[in-house]
């Protein structure tokens, strides 16, 4: 869990609204009790494959190794697949500069790309079909991730909807599969010049396959119980990869299992009991085995037979073990392997189907025991001529049942808040809209400016001495690319509301403006917040700072405000824009044709040496078609600089009278005359007139 770290926070006072920051005592505390709470989603179909949607409870029986079990929990999960609003004009959509925990809850991927078991030709398969999903599956609503079952962890990505961040990780996967056993084998065996036949031979690469298939199940295993964290909904786990080469028949029916196999078995009881549906996707498509043989102009099992038969047969039992791996480890966690095929269209469209129509069935088990076995787990359904698909059960934990460790109820309005930043996915208690963007600031960091935006109509306010009173824990932390948290802070916030300020407050929500400062990488940031009611809530947002000296000409974030920003009760513990901008930072960007916006960024030169130039700035709104219905420009002078690096800070306040209701792009660009080729770089943001 976060760090907490104590800020020393200013005061903000807007109107007639008192909001307070104050830095908590005592260290956070965070806890999950385990109890034998069982969730299962059920796929209902006609005879004709269409999904059916208008069952409740009590068309449903659930039976766990044949005793009926009560469904204390249920609900129908209908996600439609969303598109995400491109501009006419634009080739791809433009990503938005804010982060939200409201709308419609798309579908949940985790994209496991398995180094270890993908040869290093077969690559650019596992790349272009990953890379297909997202492309043309991933709805503008879905959230996934890019994990790798081996190799650095800074190339993965967390969970996001940005598929410009997923494509970037998936574009670095490389295979490092071994050779198989059968041409390991035959490659000692050549190269032994002096070896007779009968003479021993043994696999030399035995022991590494065996490592790299308890790391690519010990990774299955971990990313599964990370996800259990999510409830109520299906989580898919896309596996690429080529298959792990051991036989795993019987598998959760056993207790025995050593070495791989129970990896294998934990791996799959953790999916199970996480309720995770594993996709084994085999990027080979329809392939000849025997083709790993063309290489080797001599098969010594023809010559030798106390090689048995080793040559084309046991390469193609080898190929036929590993797709049995993959086609165990999905049928028994409720998905399905995708096999022998060269068009992965229809497999991708059936995923995307299997995880928009579902029922969610929860129950408590009436087994207690903690004894690591095999639950069977049947779905039926009493309405006659319904077809139902459901993972065939789950593993039971094993040991001891965590308990709540001692203080942890200390502070339950801080144990809400850290519970909802170690969510995998943002928590709606409360609905919020971040934004960040960075600057350069004090190397070698830069300084992230954040807004953020409560809605606060769900807030239990408490009337005393003509005031509306409530709290609020606030916690922020930037985690880099190998989960370790780079920054953060803590703050508490006092709502002190009088009569006339509450109607602003429950229509404009609260304002918490702050900073982190970071090094340049990627990050992800997460912000949680919970209020004395019970209410909690968290946003995650993807920030990347980049290296504001690296290249000839960079872009600071590009922040707005607005005329109608002030409506909101702004509390400020840090606000580093305040200098340069008339007004807040906001995360709005649906405004009204009477209301104007000014934005704020600054363009930093890295050219020393170079001689006097100017330097071009301009901003341009236009409209869904790419028509310019607004320009502004100015010019400025290397002399600003006083011959270093540095930047030229740009405030454009833009009127939006007379625009008509519609979709709209603001361009912020800057282009540097000290070189024959302009360097020059910009940002959109969309916007919407309403």
């Amino acid at each position: 869990m976060t760090r907490r770290l104590l800020c020393a926070l200013s005061l903000a006072v807007l109107g007639a609204a008192a909001l307070t920051a104050q830095a908590p005592q005592g260290p956070p505390v965070t806890f999950r009790v385990e109890i034998n709470y069982v969730e299962v989603d059920a796929i209902v179909t006609d005879a004709q494959g269409n999904p059916v949607s208008n069952l409740t409870a009590d068309d449903f029986e659930v039976l766990e190794d044949k005793k009926p079990q009560m469904i204390s929990a249920f609900s129908l999960v209908n996600i439609p697949v969303e598109q995400a609003v491109r501009p006419l004009f634009a080739s791809t959509p433009i990503e938005p500069d804010v982060r939200t925990n409201t709308g419609s809850d798309g579908r949940l991927y985790l994209i496991l790309l398995d180094t270890l078991h993908t040869s290093p030709l077969n690559s650019i398969k596992v790349r272009a079909a990953a890379r297909r999903f997202v492309e043309q599956n991933l709805g503008a609503n879905d959230t996934a991730a890019v994990v790798f079952t081996g190799g650095q962890s800074k190339d993965t990505q967390d969970f996001t909807n940005s598929k410009r961040l997923l494509l970037a990780a998936i574009d670095k996967f490389q295979g490092i599969k071994s050779p198989g056993a059968t041409l390991t084998v035959t490659q000692d065996v050549n190269a032994r010049i002096s070896r007779q036949p009968g003479d021993p031979v043994r696999d030399s690469l035995e022991f590494e396959r065996a490592l790299n298939a308890r790391n690519a199940m010990d990774r299955v295993r971990v990313l599964s119980e990370f996800l259990a964290n999510v409830r109520g909904r299906r989580k898919a786990m896309l596996l690429f990869g080529e298959g792990v080469e051991y036989e795993f028949q019987d598998i959760l029916g056993s207790t025995s299992a050593t070495g791989v196999l129970e990896s294998v078995r934990d791996a799959i009881g953790a999916a199970t009991r996480a309720n995770v549906a594993i996709y084994a996707i085999d990027p080979r498509g329809l392939t000849n085995p025997d083709a790993d043989l063309i290489e080797f102009n001599n098969n010594p099992g023809a010559d030798d037979p106390s090689l048995g038969d080793l040559g084309p047969r046991s390469i193609a039992r080898e190929f036929r073990t590993a797709q049995n791996s993959l086609r165990m480890v999905s049928d028994e966690t409720g998905g399905f392997a995708v096999l022998n095929q060269n068009d992965f269209t229809n497999a991708f469209q059936r995923i995307v189907r299997d995880n928009s129509s579902y029922y969610v069935l929860g129950y408590y088990s009436t087994n207690e025991r903690r004894d690591g076995r095999f639950r069977a787990i049947t779905v039926r359904v009493k309405r006659p001529g319904l077809i139902v698909r459901a993972r065939r059960g789950y593993v039971a934990p094993r040991g001891r049942a965590p308990g709540a460790p001692a203080g942890a109820a200390a502070d339950t309005m801080l144990a809400a808040a850290t519970e909802a930043m170690a969510s995998p996915l943002p928590v709606s208690g409360i609905p919020m809209q971040v934004f960040a963007a960075p600057y350069r600031g004090e190397a070698p960091n830069a300084a992230v400016a954040l807004a953020l935006e409560m809605n606060v109509q769900g807030f239990q306010f408490t009337e005393a001495n003509g005031t509306f009173n409530d709290r609020v824990e606030l916690t922020m932390a930037a985690v880099d690319v190998e989960g370790k948290q780079k920054g953060g802070a803590t703050h508490t916030v006092s709502l002190t509301l009088k009569p006339e300020t509450m109607p602003r407050a429950r229509e404009h929500g609260v304002r918490v403006l702050s900073q982190i400062d970071l090094p340049p990488g990627r990050y992800q940031l997460r912000i949680a917040a919970a209020e004395m009611g019970g209410k909690a809530g968290s946003v995650i947002a993807d920030v990347e700072v980049p290296d504001f000296g690296a290249a000839p000409v960079t872009m600071s974030g590009l922040s707005l405000t607005s005329a109608s920003a002030v409506d909101a009760p702004t509390v400020k513990p840090r606000d580093p824009l305040s200098p340069f901008l008339p007004g807040p930072v906001t995360t709005v960007r649906e405004f009204t044709s009477d209301d104007q916006i000014a934005l704020f960024a600054e363009f930093y030169e890295n050219l020393r040496n170079a001689p006097p130039h100017k330097f071009d700035i301009s901003t341009t709104i236009r409209t869904d078609d790419g028509r310019v219905v607004s320009q502004d420009s100015e010019e400025r002078d290397s002399s600003e600089l006083q011959g270093s690096s540095g930047g030229y800070g740009y405030m454009s306040v833009l009127q939006l009278r007379g625009l008509s209701p519609g979709l709209y792009v603001i361009h912020v660009e800057g282009r540097s005359r000290a070189t024959a080729v302009e360097a020059g770089i910009g940002r959109d943001i969309q916007i919407r007139i309403k």
